[in-house]
């Protein structure tokens, strides 16, 4: 039996993976096996980079695809207006979803002796539970259960009748800790929680990112800097300005009102100190054509990452949604919450648990 074995959905993901990895005794590393999904992240170069550092036995890519690939999940997601009907399909939705995935899963995962999943609530949490596989989950984002308990609104009404259903019987999936095949989930915080599962255990990455000695970060930085020069140059040049205002974006909301997002934040912040943008990986809005005024990141470079260079230092780091503790390379780090997005779409969207 193999020893581990990682599936990642995002750059954040691989970047804890190798926090993890490389808190591990030496004799240990080099054993695991990275998988990345290509269901929301276009990774780009990566796979063969992250190989180039040879911290992993292999790196598989996973063509993991949505519930929308398959039409013949449609009529299960129906609401028929009755909850047991409801209950029914949602049964028969949760074999189905699986079973229909099982051709797409790159690896035999009974191999491996343990298992760690970001995001379960995507397919290979249904993929795993329904094949009776045991794994770890981790947490989607940094603190992300704080702003966002997707188990429990996912599931609100019955919600424990619901967590029942999965945690104890296995008939229908409920994410986040409480599938019957989850072993545990590493969180960040347990305290920043407002509903902890007895199944969350807390391993806190800031912990993990300060233990990596220099080799270790000059790992990091070869696995995920695609122009490593061209960013130290930037660097450079930026240290030769005075105040700096980093803003970090989002995916928020559609296309044209993040816009408006963005624009209206900068406009605010850039009577403080020269602006930078720093593009969430998953954001699609073309910043560089949008915004040309304003030195950029590259957007495929996980925030954290930017920590590793002591250069690099802003008065300020401004975000709306994205959790931004993590910072060190800022005198300031600002969130500016839902208060200020209420004010660009219906607070409904984004206040998910105050609905829970």
């Amino acid at each position: 039996m193999n020893d581990r074995i990682y599936v990642c959905h995002t750059y954040y993901h691989v970047y804890v993976t190798f926090l993890k990895e490389l808190n591990l005794p030496k004799e240990m590393r080099g054993q695991a096996v990275l998988v990345l999904s290509k269901m929301s992240n276009d990774f780009e170069e990566l796979k063969s980079r992250v190989e180039g550092t040879g911290l992993f036995a292999g790196v598989v890519e996973f063509d993991e695809k949505r519930e929308d690939f398959f039409p013949q999940l449609a009529r299960f997601r129906k609401d028929s207006g009755n909850f047991l009907q409801n209950l029914i399909n949602r049964i028969r939705f949760t074999r189905l979803y699986a079973r229909l995935e099982e051709p797409y899963i790159p690896v035999d995962f009974r191999k491996y002796k343990d298992i760690y999943v970001y995001c379960d609530s995507d397919p290979i949490g249904y993929y795993l539970n329904q094949k009776k596989i045991y794994y770890h989950a981790l947490e989607d984002g940094l603190n992300c259960l704080k702003n966002f308990d997707a188990a429990r609104y996912d599931n609100r009404g019955h919600f424990g009748l619901k967590a029942f259903l999965s945690r104890r019987l296995n008939l229908i999936f409920v994410q986040n800790g409480y599938g019957k095949y989850c072993l545990d989930m590493e969180v960040n915080d347990i305290s920043a929680i407002k509903y902890p599962c007895p199944r969350y255990i807390e391993k806190p990455r800031q912990e993990l990112a300060d233990r990596l000695d220099a080799p270790d970060r000059e790992m990091i930085l070869k696995a995920f800097i695609r122009d490593k020069e061209g960013l130290e140059k930037q660097i450079e040049e930026s240290s030769r300005i005075g105040d700096k205002i980093l803003v970090l974006t989002d995916p928020l909301c559609s296309l044209p009102v993040r816009e408006r997002i963005f624009r209206d934040i900068t406009d605010r912040y850039k009577k403080e100190g020269t602006v930078f943008l720093k593009p969430h990986p998953r954001d699609e809005l073309d910043y560089r054509r949008l915004f040309p005024q304003y030195p950029q990141f590259d957007a495929k470079v996980p925030m954290e990452v930017l920590n590793f260079f002591p250069r690099l230092r802003f008065k300020k780091a401004v975000a709306v949604l994205t959790e931004i503790k993590a910072i060190a390379f800022a005198d300031e780090v600002v969130r500016l919450g839902e208060d200020f997005m209420d004010a660009y779409e219906e607070p409904a969207i984004h206040r998910q648990n105050e609905q829970i």
